[in-house]
């Protein structure tokens, strides 16, 4: 059985023919989109300037593959890790550009079906939403009195998301076997990391193009469910809040929550999921939100802070070059937390003061208040370093 915004769907039509749609023309705007989200080369270190620089050979012989039943066989993803906090880091798996592609066609042609399925209250990775937009239903519903909350964490949820449960959720609408196929593959291509492969037999890679849309057809249900229930709730892929008026309501949502998810094979984290009042705050797409206001939390606070440290050591110059590096990290802090309904000004000014204080350490090489005269605020400026306090909101 499918779901479409109203609930439950009867009987429904599969798409049968999507690899007839595979065409030179989508082949291009798959690449172009790929191009456009840049990313390093996979395992066999081809770069997209090197993809580029054959391309229409390139596309050919990759659309030839993907139209053809088990002829495409996409290479295990390169593992990285990326800092996530203290002593933490993230697993990331980095396709191959060809493979980066060839999920980018399997994206456009899966999700304009998908789309009309997805719950009105799912944010991830979908046209016209995003975090902003998320955060913004959050307050809404608190403003219409939904004031007990619970804050959900699924626990591992890209690397223990089974395969079947996706594997699943596509059949119900797709019968062309040949897409089918190549989802499954990409799902079970493995992973690399330090010369050893690694097979996946469970999870779709932090890191995949289609992952996201992915996490949506697998989560779709829970949503549903929720709203059945007669719950509000507001998610963004696997990162979701259920908003309640009583904390009988949110208990009741909590342990519906619970149950679904064991449906699926995935569970709540203990220790990161918590129900709570909305007055004693909690976290949500970076933002600490609470009835006293929405602000930068104090991890976003310290993932701010650690990359501003790692381009301002101080055995290293000041120049421009710092400067412009410095740039790109406040101006998409602030388009992030700058919005219309948070209110960030004090921690700004503050992040502001301690950037400055970096700068001056990288210049002279030490931490000193005597050199706060040395180089004044008007100076940074002259040097063209931008302020988070003087840039505007971003758009809602």
């Amino acid at each position: 059985m499918g779901f479409s915004r109203k609930g439950p769907l009867v009987a429904k039509r599969k798409a049968h023919s999507l690899t007839g749609r595979i065409t030179p023309d989508l082949m291009r705007r798959a690449f172009r989109k790929v191009k456009r989200n840049r990313g390093a080369a996979g395992i066999d270190k081809v770069s997209i300037t090197m993809f580029e620089a054959n391309l229409e050979q390139n596309l050919l012989a990759l659309m030839r593959d993907l139209k053809t039943r088990g002829a495409f066989q996409p290479l295990p993803l390169r593992r990285v890790h990326i800092p996530k906090g203290p002593a933490q880091t993230r697993p990331l798996g980095i396709p191959a550009v060809r493979d980066r592609v060839a999920q980018e066609v399997l994206r456009q042609l899966l999700s304009p079906l998908f789309e009309r399925l997805f719950h009105d209250d799912s944010y991830g990775f979908r046209p016209g939403r995003n975090c902003h937009r998320a955060v913004e239903k959050v307050v809404e519903l608190h403003r219409l009195g939904h004031t007990h909350v619970l804050d959900a964490d699924i626990k591992g949820f890209f690397d223990n998301l089974p395969h079947s449960v996706i594997m699943t959720a596509l059949a119900a609408e797709v019968a062309d076997g040949n897409i089918l196929g190549l989802v499954e593959r990409f799902l079970k291509a493995g992973v690399m990391e330090e010369g050893v492969f690694q097979p996946t037999r469970k999870g779709t890679p932090q890191g995949g193009v289609i992952s996201p849309l992915l996490a949506n057809i697998a989560l779709n249900s829970l949503d549903w469910h929720l709203h059945d229930g007669g719950y509000h709730f507001v998610r963004y892929a696997d990162d979701f809040v259920v908003l309640c008026r009583t904390e009988a309501e949110v208990q009741e949502a909590f342990d519906l929550v619970q149950r679904h998810l064991t449906s699926l094979g995935l569970t709540l984290s203990a220790e990161k999921t918590k129900t709570t009042k909305f007055r004693e705050g909690f976290a949500f797409l970076g933002f600490a939100i609470s009835s006293w206001g929405i602000g930068m939390r104090p991890k976003s606070v310290e993932k701010f802070k650690t990359k501003i440290r790692e381009l301002t050591p101080r055995h290293h110059n000041l120049d421009a070059r710092v400067i412009e590096k410095l740039n790109r990290v406040i101006r998409g802090t602030a388009n992030y937390f700058a919005t219309t309904f948070s209110k960030v000004g004090d921690c700004f000014r503050g992040l502001d003061r301690w950037i400055r204080m970096r700068l001056r350490c990288m210049k002279y090489k030490r931490k000193s208040r005597a050199d706060n005269g040395r180089i004044r605020l008007e100076r940074f400026r002259r040097l063209g370093l931008l302020f988070l306090s003087d840039l505007r909101p971003a758009p809602a």
